[in-house]
């Protein structure tokens, strides 16, 4: 029987006749055959536009307990250490990326099979481009799996059942029982194909589809995993002669060389986003990487995933902008403190944590909250809301509540440092709930204890802060406040942008120098790192002393980019950073006598407990997916 290709394309087919049963001769009017699709180049765009579509991107709709396109209630960055959420706690993914991902690298096989058929249609770039197109996707398909699973099935052809009708598209890979290879061998065909994605795409493409040079910036990512992999990685699933988890360490400078390699492919392609960036003034360098998230010609952008409403939507200004300017959602997203202490411009204790009291231990007062981050780093202010801060020309006011008592002779801390003891009842008014009742001050004024956008310690069910801080980073500053609505955000998602092929180079850089090769990777990695620290608005690094200040850099930077899981997964360190933590929160509280504000620095009220199972390493294989195939081998600890 002639293969068909089945593919319902409702914009373009509207108004054809319902369906016919596909066993018929005659073809149903409403599917599209190979012939319809292979024969134009807007039947190939619409192709691609599909599964382009079902690339498992961890963007705004991704979520560890729900996958990909699927909004979720909670904020992924609250399983990392970089913020808390009052609907996302101690998780690992448990949705299961398995199928959906075998059925996207079956129609990548499907095009890269038959396009040649219909080759006499095109120019000869025209078809190379195309393929180059299907194996980058094919490529980002397999590095989401074995970034999950470590090695999984290698299926680079069309596979059917015996027996089956070749046009039946509802088969699934488990089903063929082929066994997985090996870690190793799955990040080498992903090299390969990602290779010939580079060496066939055009230098330049259309927003949202790749070109070459994001070919090699995806494999720069992924040779930095299996590097990281190589060395890290101390848990292995042996298989026959297959290594399914685990690389063998002789290979990690293998790989962090192939990621070297692949980053400088990208130089001079792209740039760090400097527009209006003015050296030594912060307030331009907080408007510049405010900017970076927001306009769709940065320099910067390698490869993105657009939104438009009311097509295609997401939730994320709703679901994170501080209550007041919304009071719907909001203010899921909520930064710890642990994650603000890691940048420059903030008053700090010899220990590295915030200094918020002074030598004889009481609270340093200011005049207004926002005075204490008057010379954060021009990043952070543009990462993280601050108490006070001016946000859609409204100061955000967050507060935990109104110290009442007599604050002459200083305040002592509320409660000691270190405790995870509620605050006393007695000195200070809150709120439990957004509806608040206001306090009478002692010049006659009122004001609600939580202020607008506060912490509400009726955590369920409200829409408060938590942490002290709300995010800033992708928010639209000039969205009117009737469009902050679930699915009516539209900012395009920023996959992979320049910073990160630095940030890749100098890791893989340092990691070189590290193993002893050849070559000037030690400072290769400090000019990198400075390029990123100096459009940051952060001092430069006189050198870079171990590899941690890498790391460092990386989190500061790609911060709430759903970047930082992965990295602490591959660097093997995730299980040491969540060992029964509870992560630290700033509280504001305003002074009543003395028209001051204070900080109190403290774990999470609600006792919070992070814990990394060692084994959520290598995610589980859906156990379905076992049950059917007696030749695929669970990982560890399932």
């Amino acid at each position: 029987m002639k293969r068909k290709f089945y593919i319902f394309l409702l914009l373009t087919l509207a108004g054809l006749a319902p369906a016919c049963k596909k066993n018929l001769d005659v073809p149903p009017m409403n599917v599209v055959q190979d012939p319809d699709v292979f024969t134009t180049s807007n039947g190939i765009t619409s192709y691609m536009a599909r599964i382009y579509s079902e690339l498992p991107i961890e963007d705004f709709k991704w979520g560890p307990n729900t996958g990909f396109k699927a909004y979720f209630y909670g904020s992924p960055s609250a399983i990392t250490g970089e913020a808390i959420s009052r609907d996302q706690q101690n998780s690992t993914e448990t949705f299961g990326y398995w199928a959906d991902a075998y059925l996207l690298i079956r129609e990548c096989n499907y095009f890269m099979e038959t396009l040649p058929d219909y080759a006499s249609n095109f120019t000869p770039a025209e078809v190379n481009g195309w393929l180059g197109e299907a194996r980058f996707i094919r490529a980002a398909t397999y590095f989401a799996l074995v970034k999950r699973y470590g090695g999984v099935p290698i299926i680079d052809k069309v596979l059917t059942k015996p027996g089956a009708n070749i046009d039946d598209i509802t088969q699934s890979i488990e089903e063929l029982k082929v066994p997985r290879s090996s870690e190793e061998a799955v990040y080498d065909f992903i090299a390969a194909d990602f290779d010939f994605a580079y060496a066939n795409l055009p230098e330049s493409n259309q927003k949202g589809r790749a070109n070459k040079y994001a070919a090699a910036a995806f494999k720069s990512r992924a040779m930095l995993f299996a590097g990281s992999i190589a060395k890290y990685n101390n848990i292995t699933l042996v298989a026959g002669s297959e290594r399914l988890c685990g690389i063998p360490a002789s290979k990690a400078a293998d790989y962090f060389k192939a990621s070297y390699d692949a980053a400088v492919l990208v130089q001079g392609r792209y740039s760090l986003y400097k527009n209006n960036w003015i050296a030594g003034n912060k307030d331009a360098q907080y408007q510049n990487f405010v900017n970076l998230f927001l306009d769709a010609n940065s320099s910067e952008n390698i490869f993105v995933r657009q939104y438009k409403y009311p097509d295609a939507a997401h939730w994320y200004d709703a679901n994170n902008v501080p209550y007041q300017l919304t009071g719907g959602v909001s203010s899921e997203t909520c930064p710890t403190l642990d994650f603000v202490e890691m940048f420059e411009g903030l008053p700090k204790n010899a220990d590295g944590t915030i200094k918020t009291v002074d030598a004889s231990g009481q609270y340093i007062l200011y005049d207004r909250p926002l005075d204490l981050f008057t010379n954060a780093e021009p990043r952070l202010r543009a990462t993280v809301i601050f108490p006070g801060d001016l946000f859609k020309n409204q100061n955000i006011e967050i507060r935990r509540g109104i110290y009442t008592q007599n604050s002459a002779g200083g305040i002592d801390k509320l409660v000691p440092f270190g405790s995870t003891s509620p605050y006393p009842s007695g000195k200070f008014v809150g709120s439990a709930t957004v509806v608040q009742d206001a306090y009478v001050l002692p010049d006659k004024s009122k004001m609600n204890p939580a202020g607008l956008s506060g912490v509400f310690t009726n955590y369920s069910g409200q829409a408060g802060n938590i942490s002290g801080f709300s995010i800033r980073k992708y928010l639209v500053p000039d969205k009117p406040t009737s469009e902050v609505q679930t699915n009516r955000s539209e900012q395009a998602w920023i996959e992979l942008r320049y910073a990160e092929v630095l940030l890749n180079r100098a890791e893989a850089a340092y990691e070189l120098y590290s193993l002893g090769q050849g070559g000037n990777y030690q400072q290769d990695a400090l000019t990198d790192i400075n390029a990123i620290r100096e459009r940051a608005g952060a001092s430069l690094l006189p050198s870079i002393t171990n590899i941690d200040d890498i790391r460092m850099e990386r989190r500061k930077e790609l911060a709430f980019e759903n970047k930082t899981w992965f990295d602490l997964r591959r660097w093997r360190i995730i299980d040491k950073e969540q060992n029964n933590t509870i992560y630290r929160i700033l509280m504001p509280f305003y002074v009543a006598d003395a028209n001051k504000y204070f900080f109190d620095p403290r774990f999470d009220e609600r006792n919070s407990r992070y814990t990394f199972d060692t084994k959520w390493y290598y995610e589980q294989i859906p156990p379905a997916v076992i049950g059917r195939s007696t030749n695929l081998v669970q990982n560890p600890g399932y």
